[in-house]
């Protein structure tokens, strides 16, 4: 079952999160142990959270003040 948009955002922003500016080094092993399993589904995925994770660089949100 693919993942929703509301999931894939999700995926993308703790991706970021935990990785910070190796966020697409941890991309590319995922997708490369995805490609090992010939894993389409998990691929196609991945390959949306990454597509994310550079809309997200490319745009960061403004820091929220309390």
């Amino acid at each position: 079952m693919p993942l929703s948009e509301w999931e894939l955002w999700a995926c993308a922003n703790q991706v970021l999160r935990a990785h910070g500016d190796k966020a697409a080094l941890h991309v590319a092993e995922q997708l490369g142990a995805l490609a090992l399993r010939q894993d389409a589904e998990g691929i196609a995925a991945w390959q949306e959270i990454a597509r994310r994770i550079e809309q997200l660089q490319a745009n960061p949100r403004p820091s929220q003040r309390n």
